[in-house]
C-alpha cells in the first residue's frame, strides 16, 4: 500500500513543473524566416541552447520582420543581434529601433523642422537644438552638453581619468569602451560600408555618416546658430561657427603661442614656421601654403574671373577685388584718416594719404638724388 501511494504522489509532483514549462514556453520564442538560418540568429549561451532543446517545440517558431531575434525570460547572457551589421543589443526593443536604420523607418517627426527619427529618444535629444537646451552641465567649468555621454567624456579633461577600454582591435591595437564602437572601427580595415545612400549609392561605415551625407540631397540644415540664425548640416560645423561669436580660440601654436578658432587655420599657420609650401602651381611652379591661395593664383594663367559686379558687369579673379570695386557704386569709404577725417574706399589709399601728415617719403631716387627726406631708400 505504501508503494502504491508513492507513484501517484510522484506524478503529482511533476505536474507543476510541466505547467511551469508550459507557462514559460510562449515567452521563449525565436522569430525569423527559418529556424535553421544560424548566420542570422543571435549567439545563445549554452544554457540557453539547452533550455531551447528541452522546453520549446518546433511549432512555436513564428515570423516577425526579416530578422531572427531571441527572447529568453530569466536567462543570463541573452543577446539580440542585427543580421545586417552584426551590432548586438541587450533588449529586443533596442534591436527593433536599430533595424529602422536599415529599413529607413523614421516614425518620430520633429514638429519644428520636420526631421524624422527612428527612436523617440533621438527625437527628444534633437529637440534640444530648437529649445537651446543642453541639460548636462560640467560642475568644473560650466560647459553644457546635449548628451550625458558627451559630459562623461568631457569630465576626463578635468580628472585626467583614462577611460575603460576593454575592446581592442586585433588589426591596429586601438581600444574602445564599447563593442559597437569596435565593430564600427573594424570596418576601416575590412572596407565594409553597410549604410548606402538611396539617392546616389554612396556607402558609409556608420549610420550617422549616412544621415549627415543625406542632407546634401535634401538641403536640410537643422543646426541653427542662436546668435545670428545661420544654419548648418552638421553639429560640428555649428560648434566651429559659434567661436566667431564667443571668441574662443582653442588651437594654439607651440612655436609662437598664437591662437586660432579652427584646427585647419593652425595647420596653415604652422607652415610659416616650417617653411612648408605644399600647394604647387603646375603652370609656373610657384608654391603656396594654402590651397585657396593656389586656386586664386591659377586664375592668372586661366584668365578666369568668377566674381562679377551686378551693377556694371565687370568681373574679377578675387572676391576681395569685387568687394573693393562695389564701393565705387555704393560710395562707401570705410577707411578714415584719424588726423583729418578724410575717407577712402581702399586701405592702400589711406596708407598713402597718411604720409602727408607724417612727412614720410619711403621711395628715394637711386641715381643722384640720394635718399628721401624721411630717410627712405629705393
Amino acid at each position: 500500500m505504501v508503494w502504491g501511494k508513492s507513484a501517484p504522489e510522484s506524478e503529482n509532483e511533476e505536474k507543476p513543473q510541466q505547467e511551469d514549462a508550459e507557462q514559460v514556453e510562449p515567452h521563449a520564442t525565436l522569430s525569423g524566416s527559418s529556424k535553421g538560418n544560424d548566420s542570422r540568429s543571435c549567439a545563445l549561451p549554452e544554457k540557453a541552447k539547452a533550455y531551447e532543446s528541452q522546453h520549446r517545440p518546433e511549432e512555436n517558431f513564428s515570423s516577425h520582420s526579416d530578422l531572427i531575434t531571441c527572447e529568453i525570460i530569466n536567462l543570463e547572457g541573452t543577446c539580440y543581434t542585427c543580421h545586417e551589421c552584426g551590432k548586438s543589443f541587450s533588449g529586443s526593443s533596442d534591436l527593433l529601433i536599430h533595424q529602422r536604420i536599415h529599413r529607413g523607418g523614421t516614425p518620430y517627426t520633429c514638429s519644428e523642422c520636420g526631421k524624422s527619427f527612428s527612436g523617440s529618444s533621438d527625437l527628444l535629444i534633437h529637440q534640444r537644438i530648437h529649445r537651446g537646451g543642453a541639460p548636462y552641465t560640467c560642475s568644473e567649468c560650466g560647459k553644457s552638453f546635449n548628451w550625458s555621454s558627451a559630459l562623461i567624456t568631457h569630465r576626463r579633461i578635468h580628472t585626467g581619468e583614462t577611460p575603460y577600454t576593454p575592446y581592442m582591435c586585433s588589426e591596429c591595437g586601438k581600444r574602445f569602451s564599447y563593442n559597437s564602437s569596435l565593430t564600427t572601427h573594424q570596418r576601416i580595415h575590412t572596407g565594409e560600408k553597410p549604410y548606402g545612400c538611396s539617392d546616389c549609392g554612396k556607402c558609409f561605415i556608420d549610420s550617422s555618416a549616412l544621415i549627415s551625407h543625406q542632407r546634401i540631397h535634401t538641403g536640410e540644415r537643422p543646426y541653427t546658430c542662436s546668435k545670428c540664425g545661420k544654419s548648418f548640416n552638421k553639429t560640428s560645423n555649428l560648434i566651429t561657427h559659434q567661436r566667431i561669436h564667443t571668441g574662443e580660440t582653442p588651437y594654439t601654436c607651440s612655436e609662437c603661442g598664437e591662437h586660432f578658432s579652427y584646427s585647419s587655420a593652425l595647420t596653415t599657420h604652422q607652415r610659416l614656421h616650417m617653411g612648408e609650401r605644399p600647394y604647387v602651381c603646375s603652370m609656373c611652379g610657384k608654391s603656396f601654403n594654402q590651397s585657396s591661395t593656389l586656386i586664386t593664383h591659377q586664375r592668372i594663367h586661366t584668365g578666369e574671373t568668377p566674381y562679377t559686379c551686378s551693377e556694371c558687369g565687370k568681373s574679377f579673379s578675387q572676391s576681395s577685388s569685387l568687394i573693393t570695386h562695389r564701393r565705387i557704386h555704393t560710395g562707401e569709404k570705410p577707411y578714415g584718416c584719424s588726423e583729418c577725417g578724410k575717407c577712402f574706399n581702399r586701405s592702400s589709399q589711406l596708407i598713402t594719404h597718411r604720409r602727408i601728415h607724417t612727412g614720410e617719403k619711403p621711395y628715394g631716387c637711386s641715381d643722384s638724388c640720394g635718399p628721401g627726406p624721411a630717410g627712405g631708400h629705393s
